[in-house]
């Protein structure tokens, strides 16, 4: 099984991920910088979905589980 690329390291109160960790560069990035970074295509297996007016970083649905945020 390979290693997930991005973990979450921070959730808020109401379990909306707040920080996380790139495990290839060893990054950690706010959910701000990581939704810069995927809109930017620096992560293409991921995309930016706005709930409840906020930017938030979400997986793309696919087979693999190695691209999921946990």
């Amino acid at each position: 099984m390979s290693r997930k690329r991005v973990k979450v390291t921070n959730e808020s109160d109401t379990g909306r991920n707040q920080q996380f960790h790139d495990n290839y560069s060893g990054e950690d990035m706010t959910r701000k910088q990581f939704v810069d970074k995927i809109k930017r295509g620096e992560y293409p297996n991921h995309h930016v979905r706005n709930i409840n007016g906020v930017d938030t970083p979400v997986s793309n649905p696919d087979k693999s589980e190695s691209n999921n945020l946990d």
